[in-house]
């Protein structure tokens, strides 16, 4: 569920505003108003203020610019950008998913430092049209190009997650072909950046510079963005080597197709810890799937005489994949078709297994060494759906896309 306000929209992106922003504002209203009454007593109190009001809302305006920046780049390339969010350290856009080369994901990532270094310019020129410098506009102008300079500027710094971190990983991705070796490298970086701005910080608060907390708060957000570039990375690497045949169990149990619904129910359906899926087999062939719900659609009275034949799903009608199959295509097949499970086929067509999201969850977490319970992967199997933050659809749709590039 995301977070904040929605405060309206921008070619038909949502605008969000996280409460974080509004103390970002007061920070910048309140003491550059002190700043102004000082440095221009001419002005008032209530001019000094009120400029340092409209330096915030304009500084709201620029972030939201730079963010629609990546946005509409991104919506050009025909990708969907589902929102736009203002919080603590500045605004990011939702963007759904990476570009399809490395040329276009580097247009998407410069986008948002141009139009800063544009609206510096700008600024620029409405400053130096105004030279007075004890000027409202001129100061204003001044403020806001100088912070505009600085914004893109800042965000060019080579590492993930900011957006030079993003040209980076677009430039290694160019010249390795592989985007989970930009990412890798670029998430790196960050977090060598994110120390040393940590340590940096730490250093200047320990000399009396209180505005070294705010840098190793910075450091500190960076580390954690880029751990998590390097996780989610890890995660879709991970996906792709894994197949079905890796991640399925043999929690069936194959039955005669011959024998009667009143035989199958009295053997099977009475035991309190039996299996939820059954295969029928017969002359030495699998038949299909027998679900015990569909034994509701035939007559009690037929039971005896209907065999599992009349209910059978034939393995050409049901979901199935290979044991082969990557992991990354069971988990897509499981979403788009929204699924409970799918049955796994030997090369020689014979039932080898079935998976469900608790045997892709379990398999994977297996793979990159984190620790489940049991109990979690049991609650995943009954019902049918990944633990909150771990949603491996959106995973998987990244890692697809990142393996054909």
């Amino acid at each position: 569920m995301r977070s904040g306000w929605r405060v309206g929209s921008l070619f038909d992106i949502p605008l969000f505003i996280d409460p974080s922003w509004l103390g970002v504002l007061v920070l910048i209203a309140i003491p550059r108003g002190l700043l102004w009454q000082a440095n221009f007593p001419q002005w008032g109190a209530a001019l000094a203020y009120s400029m340092g009001v409209v330096m915030a809302l304009l500084l709201f305006s620029s972030v939201v610019l730079h963010e629609l920046g990546h946005s509409l780049v991104a919506k050009a390339q025909g990708i969907k950008v589902s929102s736009i969010t203002l919080f603590l350290f500045g605004g990011i856009a939702s963007i759904e998913q990476e570009s399809k080369t490395p040329g276009k994901a580097f247009q998407v990532a410069i986008a948002g430092p141009a139009v800063s270094l544009v609206l510096a310019l700008l600024l620029g020129a409405v400053a130096y049209a105004i030279p007075d410098p004890t000027n409202a506009i001129n100061v204003l102008a001044v403020n806001l190009a100088l912070t505009n300079l600085i914004l893109a500027l800042f965000n060019l710094i080579p590492g993930l997650p900011l957006d030079g971190g993003q040209v980076l990983k677009a430039a290694i991705w160019k010249i390795t072909g592989s985007r989970f070796k930009g990412i890798h490298w670029a998430a790196r970086t960050g977090k060598i950046l994110g120390w040393l701005a940590v340590l940096w910080g730490a250093s200047s608060f320990v000399r009396g510079d209180f505005s070294g907390l705010w840098i190793a708060f910075l450091g500190w957000f960076g580390i954690r963005n880029a751990t998590s570039y390097d996780r989610m990375t890890d995660l879709q690497e991970t996906l792709l080597q894994i197949n079905a045949g890796e991640a399925m169990t043999r929690d069936f149990r194959v039955v005669d197709a011959d024998m009667s619904l009143r035989q199958f129910a009295d053997a099977y359906l009475l035991e309190t810890d039996r299996p939820t899926v059954y295969f029928a087999a017969s002359d030495g062939r699998y038949r299909g799937m027998v679900s015990a719900n569909d034994l509701q659609m035939v007559e009690r009275s037929e039971w005896e005489t209907q065999t599992l034949h009349r209910i059978v799903k034939p393995l050409t009608s049901i979901p199935t994949v290979r044991e082969a199959t990557s992991l990354v295509d069971v988990i897509q097949l499981l979403e788009s078709q929204e699924l409970k499970r799918i049955t796994v086929l030997s090369p020689a067509d014979a039932v080898a297994g079935i998976i469900d999201r608790g045997d892709v969850v379990r398999a994977l977490t297996k793979k990159v060494n984190i620790p489940l319970s049991d109990a979690l992967i049991k609650q995943i199997k009954e019902e049918g759906v990944y633990p909150p933050g771990f949603q491996l659809g959106a995973i998987a749709q990244a890692a697809a896309e990142a393996g054909q590039n």
